[in-house]
Order: structure tokens, then sequence, then C-alpha cells
């Protein structure tokens, strides 16, 4: 499925990977400060320890350094070249120099997800526990978004997982609510691969927080849904791509969204019963791309990792998959995208891929 003269004769090529016995490295999130520095961070898993760690670059990506962390890092997010955050389970830590040196935030939540940063100063974080929070000082000290205490779920049962803005002024926070379904259903899906039926996908409260004045105010609503809202990312006109995954069997595991950021209207623009997308990337250009692993059989979830794909559409409609390193496998993906606009893959089997066109 590589049409377009194998897409100008481009391929994803490994530009790391961590190839260890007994270790594997697993990757929660890659950025890039610039077109030569960029940082990734996870997990080293030796014999069910595990151990945090960055993993840097300084010349675009040729030559890579892993380093410890204090803490596992979930995710990270920089509002320049230097200035950053990363959120860990005992909160969230502070960069002034592009990652090289770190400092906690003694007085931030835990439990949390993701942050998000306007500028140096004024930020948003969610999590678990309904927990969702604002800051004014550039994360030294939170206060709780009063709307996200308004729907009416448990807390216990309720996060907030995702929050994306379109510009200065207008953003949103993703969650949803999923009580335990009972019976045997907190067992994984390839534990009952034999009988998918028996994990059929059922609807949740889906939540969503919206802003239309850059987070002096939000406004909840709910709605009963298949699925979760796991990525959404926006250009500065309000043109955006939403991803949905299904967590048990559905018609397809995931589908892939067109977004308008301002209107807030939504069409469908992928799925397919045999690809998994895990992640999901619009460049300025319009061009959007997916990544994500090939399903094997009927099994849509699975923690054993399968052959990474990653697709691309300059209209949305025709998706075409991109020539990629044959060693490329995962369980999850992410893409991401360069000041200079490289493009990057990173796993959680600790590879990161770049474009080479």
């Amino acid at each position: 499925m590589l049409p377009a003269a194998a897409l100008a004769a481009g391929k994803w090529q490994m530009a790391y990977f961590y190839d260890k016995e007994h270790a594997t490295l697993v990757i929660n999130d890659l950025k890039f400060l610039s077109a030569s520095h960029g940082i990734a961070c996870g997990y080293l898993d030796e014999k069910g320890d595990s151990k945090p760690v960055f993993v840097s670059t300084d010349d675009g990506g040729e030559n890579w350094t892993i380093s410890k962390a204090k803490e596992i890092p979930v995710s990270l997010f920089f509002v320049n070249g230097t200035l950053g955050w990363f959120v860990a389970p005992q909160g969230i830590w502070q960069t002034r120099d592009a990652g090289r040196t770190w400092r906690h935030l003694s007085k931030s939540p835990k439990l949390l997800m993701q942050v998000y940063f306007l500028d140096q100063n004024h930020g948003f974080a969610v999590g678990a526990h309904k927990l969702a929070y604002e800051t004014a000082d550039g994360g030294e000290t939170w206060q709780p978004i009063a709307a996200a205490a308004e729907p009416q779920t448990e807390a216990d049962h309720t996060t907030y997982n995702n929050i994306a803005f379109v510009n200065a002024t207008h953003g949103m926070i993703d969650g949803f609510s999923a009580p335990p379904r009972g019976g045997n259903s907190d067992r994984p899906e390839w534990l009952d691969a034999h009988d998918g039926a028996n994990r059929r996908e059922w609807p949740h409260l889906s939540i969503m927080l919206d802003t239309h004045d850059g987070g002096k105010t939000w406004t909840p609503s709910t709605a009963s849904m298949f699925g979760r809202i796991t990525r959404t990312t926006f250009l500065p006109d309000g043109r955006g791509l939403g991803l949905i995954e299904f967590t048990d069997q559905f018609k397809w595991p995931s589908e892939v969204h067109q977004l308008d950021g301002i209107t807030g209207e939504s069409t469908i623009v992928y799925n397919a019963t045999d690809r998994t997308i895990t992640d999901v990337l619009l460049a300025p250009s319009g061009t959007a791309y997916l990544a994500g692993t090939e399903v094997v059989g009927k099994l849509q979830h699975s923690p054993i990792p399968r052959k990474l794909v990653v697709l691309k559409s300059d209209d949305l409609k025709d998706w075409h998959e991109m020539d990629i390193d044959y060693r490329a496998n995962a369980v999850r993906a992410i893409l991401r995208a360069a000041p200079n606009g490289s493009l990057w893959v990173a796993t959680d089997t600790g590879m990161i891929l770049k474009w080479t066109p």
C-alpha cells in the first residue's frame, strides 16, 4: 500500500533503538525543541524494575544519550526552546535549560497526566480522580478548575486526560467516566481472545470542558459515547484532528476525526479494522499523519508489540501507508514534528524513527 512512487521514495529510518537483553525502554513522550535538540522520556523496565530515564539528542538524531530521571515522566510540555515541564505520578517538574536539569515543583498536584501552558506563567493540568487545575505562576502554585467538578460523576471513576488549545482563547479539556463493569470485565481483552463478544465496547460518559476566553471560564458538557478521546491537535486557523480509541471490541479499534476548533464540528476521516491508531499529527500544510500498529487476526488490542504503521493523507480522504524500517514494532506509538518540520515517531518498545525523504 505504497502508491505515488513509494511516497517520493522516502522512508521512516531507525534513529535510535534501545536493544539490550532483559531490558525494555518504554517511551512515553517525545519533544523536539529545535531542529537539533530533542528529548524523549519514559522508563527502563529491567526484570520488573522500572527506572525513570530521558533519552536526548543535540545533533538532530544522529546520536542519543540516555540519562536518569528522578521520577517516571508521563508526558512533556515545552512553551519555548528552554522552558518546559514533565508530569510524573508524584507531581510536576520544571526545566529552564531545555531538559538538561529539572526541579520538582513542591506544591504541584499528584496523579496528573498532562499539562498545557499558554505562556511561561499561565497553564493547566489534568489527571485521574476528576482532577483539573490552573496555574498563573509557571506551576509554583495551582488552583482547582471549578467547572471540572460539575459533571455528576464519581471522582474515582473519572479522568481528565487531554488538553488542547486552538489559539490563546479557544481551548478544551477532554475526559471520561468509566465505572467498572463487574464480572470478569477487568480482565484484559487478550486473555479473552477466544470470545471477543465477552468484551464488547460499552458506551460511557464523555466529558468536555470548553473555554473561549483563555481559561478564565470553562463550560462543561457530557455525552454518552463509545470510545475515549485520547488526542486532539489543532492548527492556529482552527483545523484539527481528534483521535478516539476503543478499549474493547468495537467495529474498529480507533477512529480519526477532522475537527473544527472554532465551531466544534467533527467528521470521521479514518477508521480501519486492521489498523490500531495511537496518535495523530496535522502539519501546517494540512497534511495529516497517523501512527499505530497492525491488527493481527481478530484481536484488536494486545500487549505484544506488532508491526508499526504510519499513514499519510494530503486531503483527509485518501490515506497511504509510508515505507518504514522493517524492525519497527510497538504497542503504542507517538508522532511528533520538530520546529524545522522534520517528522519523528517514538514507540513504547524503545525505538525512535525519523522520516527521511
